[in-house]
């Protein structure tokens, strides 16, 4: 049986990376992260890309955890605490009362990880998307569709933002994902990666069903509102998901499923 660690005083120095989780994460955690949640804490010890430092578990829902539990090292603790000491840490009601802290690695750098793809990968490529739910909605639908990689801008928010990886059910901590500075270099990288990049947008040339993925495919995807770059429409061959006139676009979220199905299928 694993070795839980009751904590009783929410000021307890061993649990001060979870205290008042809204307010850090819009600051940041000092190269850490937050995985919240039973499915992803499953990710976290089975598929991830990520150490984790410690657990925090509400005390009724350690009877459910048995099964991941088992596969969280010896040296990660795993700490143990009453609903109101757990909100009292985190700031808020913690309804859902898994939580764990993970180490980020130092962030790869863009044109390094396209390098080290396999000759037949699929990338999506973000420009300046800025929203957590989208952003871990993208993650969640490239790992569906079987993605190789994320590359994002500077633009665009934190994978690793503790919605970010709710959203994602994980998928943000399981499929690799590297920044560029800008979303031109971004587009430099794949290009010199042998991408051919797939620009959607409501202006597309032609509709996705009629794209052919190539060896090395990349979806690029914009903010909803501005879009893609005008200047990256106007040199990338660019394609758009067919619907009914009178309707001008979809979640960028939901466009990525789409679009990635088509690709993946």
């Amino acid at each position: 049986m694993r070795t839980l660690i009751p904590i009783d005083d929410p000021d307890d120095p061993r649990i001060a990376a979870y205290r008042d989780i809204r307010e850090r994460d819009l600051v940041g955690r000092q190269g850490r992260f937050v995985a919240e949640g039973k499915v992803v804490l499953n990710v976290l010890f089975s598929a991830s890309r990520f150490a984790a430092e410690s657990v925090l578990l509400r005390d009724n829902r350690v009877a459910g955890m048995e099964e991941i539990l088992r596969r969280v090292p010896e040296k990660v603790p795993v700490y143990v605490a009453s609903a109101a000491v757990m909100d009292a840490i985190a700031g808020f009601p913690m309804h859902r009362g898994v939580l764990a802290i993970g180490r980020r690695e130092c962030e790869e750098d863009a044109q390094a990880l396209l390098a080290r793809l396999p000759k037949r990968a699929l990338v999506v490529a973000l420009s300046g998307i800025a929203n957590h739910d989208n952003m871990g909605a993208i993650f969640r639908n490239a790992a569906a569709f079987g993605a190789d990689a994320v590359v994002m801008d500077a633009g665009s928010c934190d994978p690793l933002y503790r919605k970010a990886i709710r959203v994602s059910v994980g998928a943000a901590l399981k499929v690799p994902f590297a920044r560029a500075s800008t979303a031109e270099d971004m587009v430099e990288a794949l290009l010199r990666a042998s991408f051919t990049i797939l620009a959607l947008s409501p202006r597309g040339e032609r509709d996705i069903a009629q794209a052919r993925r190539r060896a090395r495919t990349a979806l690029l995807l914009g903010a909803e509102g501005p879009g893609l770059p005008a200047a990256l429409l106007d040199r990338l061959p660019s394609v758009r998901i067919a619907m009914r006139e009178d309707f001008d676009s979809l979640n960028v979220a939901t466009a990525s499923a789409i679009a990635l199905h088509r690709l993946w299928r």
